[in-house]
């Protein structure tokens, strides 16, 4: 049940908003801890004006937020919404990387149709969208032939969602296959087709430097970004992310690359993650980091308690002017047992993981702004005069309300209007996970 009800009118005021200042363009006004209070006047599905508390024409409809949190809806940047929701089908029996590995490559070869992967994307979709979410990219698995199955699909719910959810996608191809020019040409060759990025896991291979120079040239030549998984590893011996970043700068590719999870940047001693940090400065890489699934599988010993969390250097990286963000990563499959798409859990848990806090002055920048400037969608994750009214209301007026709960009576608003925030259940999808 939502905590308010927005008025019945196409044209009305937000009085005595608090909202993130890091989210806000074209309005300044008094902060604390990165929070200002405005009102905000909704007309005809956009927002008409940010103006400062008490000062919005009084004649209008208006909901008295008493101070409660408005946010811009939330940016996804790194997702597998192919693999979601696995897990009562095919579950990871130990909690390892390897675990999650075979298993979603077991349930990938026996069971990813159209049809099945058309029904969990949907479902996450549906999920997200009532959370709040308006941009999403996803990860998909391209070994063939499942490539053309889900790069398929995801075209067929990229126009079904489009006025709901922004999304791109990733070809998640085994870097093995980059030298074999026919099995690599046509992973390319679809992936152009959709409109998607190249994408891997690196590791250590053979010829390494020559397969990651063979996918910057491939995608240089084909128009297209680069999207990897790094380092997801607690193996200080794997470092490829310092490879990453020297060959972006060797071929002088210009187009954006971003690198997730880099988790055994933290296992480094200082002198070499300083070095690495610096590179990818340089090189212009943008990191994303999974707190969630990272402390999921990272340092996972049966029988031991891990001893660390799992997470890349974080602050380290923002410091050094690498954008930074954070996001879902796996929903409840053998990669993560656990999620469900909404980024008000990512930012809370990622806060407490990362340490976002102390101060959080611009702390909700890493899943609005920042990850929109990513995906190469600065018009989305912001509050301004002239955008969409997308928006969140809580209830929540300041950060220990906001972050002690999970504010499941949020308002979601799109075009101005609240949506239908019940969630899909999950038995929607016993027909596919119970045959």
């Amino acid at each position: 049940m939502s905590f308010s009800e927005l008025p019945d009118a196409s044209r009305f005021v937000l009085t005595n908003a608090t909202l993130p200042a890091v989210t806000v363009d074209g309005f300044s006004g008094p902060a604390n801890e990165g929070l200002m209070t405005a009102d905000l006047v909704i007309g005809d599905g956009k927002v008409e004006s940010v103006l400062l508390p008490g000062t919005a024409p009084a004649a209008l409809p208006s909901l008295d937020m008493r101070d409660g949190m408005v946010w811009p809806c939330l940016v996804d940047m790194h997702t597998h919404l192919d693999k979601g929701h696995i897990w009562e089908r095919r579950r990871n029996p130990d909690g390892s990387f390897m675990g999650a590995l075979e298993n979603v490559g077991a349930d990938r070869a026996a069971n990813w149709s159209a049809d099945d992967v058309r029904t969990r994307m949907e479902f996450s979709l549906k999920t997200a969208y009532a959370h709040g979410t308006k941009l999403i990219r996803t990860h998909l698995d391209s070994i063939p032939p499942q490539h053309g199955i889900s790069f398929e699909v995801f075209s067929e719910l990229k126009h079904d969602w489009k006025d709901r959810i922004a999304l791109q996608a990733v070809a998640l191809l085994p870097l093995e296959s980059v030298l074999d020019e026919t099995v690599f040409g046509d992973i390319v060759a679809v992936t152009k087709h959709h409109g998607g990025l190249l994408g891997g896991a690196t590791r250590i291979l053979p010829d390494f430097e020559k397969i990651l120079e063979t996918l910057f040239r491939a995608a240089a030549d084909n128009g297209l970004d680069i999207d990897l998984h790094v380092d997801e590893t607690e193996d200080k011996q794997v470092l490829t992310l310092k490879t990453i970043a020297e060959t972006k700068l060797k071929t002088g590719f210009e187009g954006a690359v971003t690198v997730g999870h880099c988790c055994s940047l933290a296992r480094q001693d200082d002198d070499l993650a300083k070095q690495t940090i610096n590179l990818v400065a340089e090189a212009g890489l943008s990191v994303v980091s999974l707190p969630m699934c990272n402390m999921y599988l990272q340092d996972r010993h049966a029988g031991r308690t891990p001893r660390w969390r799992g997470v890349t250097l974080f602050h380290e990286l923002a410091a050094a002017g690498v954008k930074t963000a954070v996001a879902s990563d796996n929903t409840r499959d053998p990669f993560y047992a656990y999620g469900d798409l909404d980024g008000v859990e990512v930012f809370r848990e990622s806060v407490r993981i990362l340490h976002l806090d102390h101060p959080l002055d611009t702390a909700a920048r890493v899943v609005t702004t920042t990850p929109a400037d990513i995906l190469g969608r600065p018009d989305i994750g912001r509050i301004k005069a002239g955008a969409p009214a997308d928006l969140i209301l809580f209830s929540a007026r300041r950060w220990s309300e906001f972050l002690s709960r999970p504010q499941a009576d949020r308002i979601v608003m799109r075009n101005g209007m609240g949506i239908d925030r019940r969630l899909p259940d999950y038995r929607d999808l016993d027909p596919i996970l119970m045959k």
